[in-house]
């Protein structure tokens, strides 16, 4: 089934200008087995050879394999093989039994393994037989045989051609050796088994292992979701990334201030299984609009799943620009064929040497729906420290109406500073440093207070 579901999200759909968001990464994989049904033959051998601890570790990995395979089948270990998968049982010494038909119940399985003793010789061409009259043929399953063995045949026909026509009719065999008293040659699983020998065969002198075997053989069979993930998330521009959380699974690092790396050994290997990356990023762009998140991701593990992740935007709002407007300008025009004229435009102050000071302010955490009051004071110092008046001004700032608080910055407060009030020791000339200084008192206008008459109940 390989990977199920990929997604990406974020906690906001708006932000302010340096503001914050939590991106979270999300991924869900399943077994193969779990949507492509699968009967299952596993065929164990119970000659004389395999009394004692072989015996007994080879049926602790058969019921650890049956039960690898209930979950892996419906992400539960509920005692029944789901999704339309079964398992028989075939046993074998000098014939082969059926200990069960093709079925789904775990606890009839385990108790058919539980059953087995050992006694007799290897007839290798029977188990197969065997195992091969369990499938049915019209079925659209798929059918795999498990052939497990400690040793080379010593009863029946040989069994080579047996497993080739099973082959040969789209049966998947797998082969476990132990290397038992009289030995195992290993060439014959080899070719026994479908390829390649590297996936379809293992084998092991310590029978203490088996279990192992057993449970790495059903994890192959039913297809992990996927192992061996790599997925690379590289931000826009726009954005930096702050922390990373521990992810549910794996291990996520940032690989620069816009990149990081989130690996997963595995998901989904014996059942539907999600996993989860959340990390947060600020705002660091001084323009407002739309923003992808993030300006590529990529996605890559041992399967060649196909992964694509959604990418969402956010709003940028940095706030409107407040502008105290310039002077009023009075129009006049020169008419007439006159090579001079004269106009009176009225009377103008503080006419001197002078230049003008524009200053800008970032009034912060306006909340929305709130006019501010700011006043600005501009003062000027001597050397002595000592202050003098250069001007106040007095702002009205228009009330925002985004979703939440944010910074509003306020441009171009102009005041006219003439050279003949200089005390910053530089007078007749603009060209000489003026020391200022400059206040600034903002107040909210609006508040959610209502003055209401006071009642007494008697």
């Amino acid at each position: 089934m390989g990977v199920t579901n990929s997604n990406k999200q974020i906690n906001v759909t708006e932000i302010g200008c340096g503001g914050i968001l939590k991106v979270t990464l999300a991924l869900a994989a399943a077994p193969d087995i779990s949507s492509n049904p699968t009967d299952i033959v596993l065929v164990l051998d119970r000659s004389g050879s395999m009394a004692g601890s072989p015996l007994a570790n080879m049926k602790a990995g058969a019921k650890t394999f049956i039960d690898i395979i209930d979950e892996a089948t419906d992400s539960a270990q509920d005692g029944a093989i789901g999704s339309g998968s079964s398992i028989g049982i075939v046993s074998f010494a000098d014939t082969a039994e059926a200990n069960t038909q093709l079925i789904t119940s775990v606890a009839e399985l385990k108790t058919a393994v539980d059953s087995l003793t050992a006694g007799g010789s290897t007839n290798h061409a029977a188990a197969f037989t065997r195992a091969i009259g369990l499938f049915d043929p019209l079925s659209s399953n798929a059918k795999v045989i498990v052939m497990f063995t400690d040793g080379k045949t010593t009863a029946g026909l040989p069994p080579a051609p047996v497993a080739a026509a099973a082959r040969a009719s789209g049966i998947v065999i797998y082969c476990i050796g132990l290397v038992g008293a009289d030995g195992i040659d290993v060439s014959v699983l080899n070719d026994w088994a479908t390829d390649p020998d590297s996936s379809h065969v293992a084998v092991t002198p310590d029978d203490a292992e088996l279990e192992d075997l057993f449970a790495d053989l059903a994890a192959n069979i039913s297809k992990p979701g996927a192992t061996d993930i790599v997925i690379n998330e590289t931000l826009d521009p726009d954005f930096t990334i702050m922390s990373i959380d521990t992810p549910s699974k794996g291990t996520a690092s940032m690989l620069s201030p816009t990149s990081l790396q989130w690996k997963i050994p595995s998901l989904g290997v014996y059942g539907n299984e999600g996993a989860s990356l959340g990390f947060y990023i600020r705002h660091t762009a001084a323009t407002s609009g739309v923003k992808h998140v993030n300006k590529e991701i990529t996605y890559s593990d041992a399967e060649n799943n196909s992964v694509t992740f959604p990418d969402p935007t956010v709003t940028a709002d940095c706030g409107s620009d407040v502008t105290e407007p310039c002077p009023v300008p009075v129009d006049f025009s020169a008419e007439g064929c006159r090579d001079s004229f004269a106009v009176d435009l009225g009377d103008t102050y503080l006419e001197s040497l002078g230049r003008i000071v524009q200053l800008s302010v970032t009034v912060k955490n306006v909340c929305p729906d709130r006019r501010v009051a700011l006043g600005v004071i501009l003062t000027e110092t001597d050397d002595q420290g000592n202050e003098y008046q250069r001007g106040m001004k007095a702002l009205t700032i228009p009330a925002h109406h985004s979703q939440g608080c944010r910074d509003v910055t306020v441009k171009c407060i102009k005041f006219v500073l003439p050279e003949d009030l200089s005390v910053s020791g530089n007078t007749g000339s603009i060209c000489g440093s003026r020391n200022l200084r400059a206040r600034f008192i903002a107040h909210s206008i609006d508040s959610d207070f209502v003055c209401c008459d006071n009642t007494v109940t008697v």
